[in-house]
């Protein structure tokens, strides 16, 4: 293949001049029919990897895929490339399989997304040997682990792929794999002399946020507030929160709306495709079920309850910022969210798969609890050294760090435990130390303790964090059950006789002045904000009437480059990033209208 008609094509289809880190290896790699495995991260650019090779190649790419509704987001992307794509699932009315089946056997598709169950098939597979395949693509390849996340039976069919195509490539893509994982997706496939990519698992324009979870309601709310009318998820981990968390939000007026298993079918559909098209600002849904969607301009994603896996946190979080442009991650964590997780782990029948999952909650709290920066801690987990001493962009690289010794108030909460013969919980403790006058402390007879009232000085906010610090640092320890009391450890002896002290980082919030460093992929120039809210509203327009999501139209990266660069031709709006000849034909006339109105207006409107 040669070079100009590789770089021609990745300009004309996609609208790109260059490539993203790794992508051109891959592409090449599958070009010269020679198999792959690609680690690469959400919004690294998976999907051109595949797709511009079946532009290239002649046949059709079968695209192997477990998410149902991230297929037609795919295939609409694809489309508005001038891609000839399509999917089959179990989402398609009759005649529109039978049209679909038509292409593929007509080889008038370059692509083809199915599900792993519909690969099972020995019917399907026999109308395979009758087309002409360019290749094979495993996406979300973590799925064939036991090892993996998100293990699913029917990807172990998936070994079959280089017996079943002998001669042509197989690509295998994920975003999160370890080293672990890896190799057993690698040992299950049997790939034949892959090329193995294990791309950074860095990405530089999410910023990560923890913060002690106080008062989730009102936090979610004040969150939203500080990114209006901005694309969001916000995870729990129940489908009874997703629901009350959204109903909350509509009721202080938010645009969100519901995502969990308990929905009908056509109530998660019609809420994901009002989310999709910027009918919704806010997705709730539960963190076990996920999204599947392909959305790029989601601007921030909050974790409400505590992810059950680093894994699980990292592709979660990976939702946001697909684009390229900055996006934030924030984390809503408190000890009392770890009894919830430990109910579900502790039900599982399976003893190896109990121990997995206690593991990985293990790591979940050391990240959310350490003071180490939240960034080296995620790429250390998929064993990924970061280089540089402090990211710019997390909660710990941009607080002063302040080591407070809290000796003093541990000994109150301490001597609070043992007055009360160790047999109540956190919430309990915490008022007698506050002095709290309610029915509960004068029924025990509790407000006559020497401990009453004494840390009156600090909030109720405060206390509680001490009690996450002590639980953390195996100070005390709380009881199971649906009433779990607190008790002392050894090491609460030797505070309360005065042998040992106890030392607490708190994590000191920056001036406004010193934000978040979040960093495109590419360096974009300032843009001007009016000319973008205008091109995305004309970006709605052209979505409602084409019957797709406005970011398969253009993504807010392309648009920020307009509203940056004023293209007024055909010409300079091809050297913007993400428009090619074919969107430029479909949709660039009506955007150079606007441009050139909005230019021609500021030109001749009177100085102020």
């Amino acid at each position: 293949m040669s070079d100009a008609r590789l770089y021609d094509t990745l300009r004309k289809v996609f609208g790109f001049r260059a490539f993203r880190p790794n992508q051109e290896q891959v592409v090449r790699a599958i070009l010269a029919s020679q198999d792959v495995f690609a680690v690469m991260p959400t919004g690294g650019g998976k999907s051109l990897c595949y797709q511009l090779p079946a532009v290239l190649l002649p046949g059709t790419c079968i695209v192997i895929s477990p998410l149902i509704a991230l297929m037609k987001d795919q295939v609409d992307g694809a489309r508005a490339n001038g891609i000839r794509a399509a999917f089959l699932n179990s989402s398609l009315l009759s005649d529109d399989r039978e049209a679909v089946m038509r292409d593929l056997l007509s080889n008038s598709l370059d692509l083809l997304y199915v599900a792993p169950e519909r690969f099972t098939l020995d019917h399907f597979r026999e109308i395979l040997g009758r087309v002409k395949i360019s290749m094979a693509v495993i996406d979300e390849a973590h799925c064939i682990s036991e090892w993996g996340h998100d293990f699913r039976p029917d990807y172990l069919s998936l070994s079959a792929l280089v017996k079943l195509f002998p001669g042509l490539p197989v690509a295998a893509f994920t975003a999160t794999a370890t080293h672990r994982v890896q190799q057993d997706i690698l040992d299950k496939l049997a790939l034949r002399n892959p090329l193995v990519v294990r791309a950074s698992f860095d990405r530089p324009n999410l910023g990560y946020d923890v913060r002690f979870k106080d008062n989730p309601e009102a936090q979610l709310v004040s969150l939203l507030k500080s990114n209006p009318g901005k694309a969001g998820i916000i995870y729990r981990t129940s489908r009874k929160s997703v629901s009350d968390t959204a109903a909350m939000l509509q009721a202080k007026g938010f645009r969100a709306l519901p995502y969990h298993a308990g929905l009908s079918d056509a109530d998660r559909k019609s809420n994901q495709e009002a989310f999709i098209r910027d009918e919704a600002d806010v997705i709730v849904a539960t963190i076990a079920f996920g999204m599947g969607i392909d959305k790029s301009n989601i601007r921030f994603v909050i974790h409400a309850d505590l992810p059950k896996s680093i894994e699980n946190y990292y592709q979660e979080t990976g939702r946001a910022g697909r684009d390229g442009e900055p996006a934030q991650c924030t984390l809503l964590f408190a000890q009392s969210d770890i009894p919830k997780v430990r109910f579900y782990i502790d039900s599982m029948p399976d003893d190896t798969e109990r121990a997995r999952a206690l593991g990985a909650l293990t790591k979940v709290i050391a990240f959310a609890g350490n003071s180490v920066c939240r960034r080296r801690t995620l790429l250390d987990y998929f064993g990924e050294s970061y280089p540089h001493s402090n990211c710019n962009s997390c909660d710990i690289c941009l607080g002063t760090r302040e080591v407070v010794d809290c000796t003093r108030e541990a000994q109150m909460l301490l001597s609070a435990m043992v007055r009360t013969e160790e047999r109540f919980g956190a919430m309990h403790i915490v008022d007698i130390v506050m002095g709290s006058d309610n029915k509960k402390i004068r029924d025990f007879g509790h407000d006559r303790l020497k401990t009453f009232g004494v840390g009156k000085e600090h909030e109720k906010k405060y206390w509680r964090q001490l009690i996450d610090d002590l639980l953390a640092q195996k100070v005390i320890e709380k009881s199971e059950g649906l009433y779990p009391t607190l008790f002392l450890l050894p090491k609460a002896v030797q505070l309360l006789k005065g042998e040992e002290r106890i030392e607490i980082v708190r994590i000191q919030e920056k001036k406004k002045a010193k934000a978040p460093l979040l960093k495109s992929d590419v360096s974009s120039s300032p843009y001007n904000q009016e000319l973008f809210d205008l091109l995305r509203t004309l970006r709605k327009q052209i979505a409602d009437e084409g019957g797709i999501p406005p970011y398969v139209v253009f993504s807010d990266r392309t648009l920020h480059d307009m509203a940056a660069q004023y293209p007024r031709t055909a010409e300079t709006m091809l050297t913007v990033s993400g428009v090619g000849e074919v969107k430029l034909e479909r949709y660039g006339r009506q955007f150079l209208r606007l441009i050139d109105r909005f230019c021609s207006d500021r030109l001749h409107s009177p100085s102020p």
